[in-house]
């Protein structure tokens, strides 16, 4: 149970200055989760401390981390969870929500990630292409898209060093022989600190909700030896297909049907050659950039989409 009491110590350690709780008493309530109704660790510990959160009357980031550790945005793989960093600034751009402060990409020696800083949380703002130490900030996942949130709790420390920022960008080309459940028009939390894609009107983390409406590809990329998948974002959807949102929502309206989008951008797409370039997480290369090519690489043989596309969904 060393793990459980390791858990219960940093929750304690972030709650002590709003509630009177023991570690004991933490520990108790994620052994029970954990032993008596197989709740995962993380998932126990996540149930936890929001429990304490409504009780507080807090939000996330208005309680420390509770043990933070120093890493490379590259080896980021897990949600919630607070670490201490060193990066450069790589790019900011224009936030699209009152709510955000910032938002852009910071990166060291392993390649970058996204950041937002909102704006409850007065932080200083970071320059681009300067280094910064950056002190208890939160880690975000969705669809195996890893980012960073600065809060009211993190410390920002210029540095007079410079932190290179490594390429973590990788290039596939193929067909695009499919196109994925979760493609076209969909709708996200509306949230500030959520970007999840709703199901059946449903957020999992915050539940029922209205959503707002995006554009997403979620493609399969076949160049006649290996499968790989590539997310298109809104901007680059737009760009591959002729179709943007407002457009989109105007065909999912006449038709009272969104998946009638999807099915249209299917038809302009599936069986084109495209080369794309982007970082990839998870299984997902996600689309920085692109372009169409008129076949197969290196003048092989113009790719057969219909029998790839048997091949790919055979895997």
């Amino acid at each position: 149970m060393a793990d459980l009491q390791t858990h219960a110590e940093e929750i304690h350690e972030q709650f002590s200055d709003h509630l009177d709780l023991t570690t004991e008493e933490i520990e108790e309530r994620l052994a029970s989760l954990v032993n008596e109704y197989s709740v995962p660790v993380d998932e126990a510990r996540r149930s936890v401390v929001n429990s304490y959160l409504d009780e507080a009357g807090l939000e996330r980031d208005e309680i420390g981390s509770g043990g933070a550790e120093q890493a490379l945005v590259g080896d980021i793989d897990e949600d919630e969870q607070w670490v201490d960093l060193r990066v450069t600034v790589a790019d900011l751009w224009d936030p699209n929500h009152d709510s955000i402060a910032q938002v852009g990409l910071l990166g060291d020696e392993s390649g970058t990630i996204k950041f937002v800083s909102f704006s409850t949380s007065e932080l200083e703002e970071l320059e681009e292409g300067k280094s910064y130490a950056l002190s208890n900030v939160v880690t975000d996942e969705y669809q195996g898209n890893y980012s960073v949130k600065l809060n009211r709790t993190t410390t920002i420390t210029e540095l007079d060093e410079e932190i290179e920022v490594g390429d973590d960008s990788d290039e596939v080309e193929g067909a695009l022989v499919d196109i994925q459940s979760g493609s076209g028009l969909i709708k996200r939390c509306p949230e500030d600190d959520c970007t999840r894609v709703l199901q059946n009107g449903r957020c999992s983390e915050h539940g029922q909700a209205d959503g707002e409406f995006d554009l997403r590809i979620k493609a399969v990329l076949d160049d006649g030896d290996a499968v790989q998948e590539v997310i298109f974002n809104e901007e680059a959807t737009a760009e591959l297909t002729g179709i943007d949102l407002e457009e989109a929502k105007e065909m999912a309206q006449d038709a009272l049907d969104t998946t009638v989008v999807g099915e249209e951008m299917a038809d302009r797409i599936v069986g084109r050659y495209y080369r794309v370039r982007g970082p990839t997480l998870g299984r997902y290369v996600l689309a920085d950039e692109f372009e169409e090519l008129s076949g197969a690489a290196d003048g092989d043989e113009a790719v057969d989409a219909e029998s790839l596309l048997i091949r790919a969904r055979s895997l």
